[in-house]
């Protein structure tokens, strides 16, 4: 929902949904661990009413622990925080889960996937950036390719769970992040500058088994 149009948000809201969507992603910035300002927790539960689909907050924010329960309360169905925003990371994942909402762990292009191999074992999402985060309308980083193929990798030991991509997608580059192995895909920017969104998302559905879209 970064890409849309703020003034409008429930409309869009309601636009995402009519048009195909699967999961409505949030990105949820402090104005400290990235630079900009975007959706507080108030704002998610007043467009909650508004849509059936999944809620995907992807939380930029550091020492994410504190909001866990206000996103939960807000109607979150998935909370993702990043690896690197400090603060204890495995006691919010631990209290996401507590709150019977799904976990995520995210990590920027240049944070290597060891970084994150603690968390693999308590997650339900691996979010991996493909641009940096923080802003919107950034170009792929085609590197991201070999780690999103490694986050689906180390599903073979045991680990169950999805693998997202974010970041300057469009269906040429959602091809190669099916490819390499992901299942739910992020689009902002090429989504919401479509001339026909519900059939620009029918276009992506048709790419491959990627078959869920925030």
């Amino acid at each position: 929902m970064l890409s849309c149009d703020f003034s409008r948000l429930g409309e869009e809201v309601r636009r995402v949904d009519a048009c195909g969507a699967d999961w409505i992603h949030f990105d949820v910035m402090d104005g400290v661990f990235v630079p900009n300002l975007t959706f507080g927790a108030p704002i998610v539960k007043s467009v909650r009413k508004l849509s059936d689909l999944p809620f995907d907050v992807h939380l930029m924010i550091t020492d994410p622990v504190r909001y866990i329960d206000d996103f939960a309360d807000a109607g979150a169905d998935l909370l993702t925080v990043h690896a690197e925003a400090g603060g204890d990371i495995p006691a919010a994942m631990e209290r996401i889960r507590e709150r019977g909402v799904r976990a995520g762990i995210a990590l920027d292009p240049a944070t290597p996937m060891a970084e994150i191999e603690p968390y693999l074992d308590r997650a339900d999402l691996v979010l991996v950036m493909s641009v940096k985060a923080g802003f919107g309308g950034q170009k792929f980083i085609p590197g991201t390719l070999p780690k999103i193929e490694s986050a689906a990798g180390r599903r073979g030991r045991g680990a169950g769970y999805e693998v997202s991509v974010d970041g300057g997608i469009d269906r040429a580059r959602a091809a190669d992040c099916v490819g390499a192995g992901a299942d739910v895909l992020v689009a902002g920017s090429s989504l919401f500058g479509s001339a026909d969104m519900a059939a620009e998302i029918g276009e992506w559905h048709a790419i491959g088994k990627c078959d869920r879209w925030g």
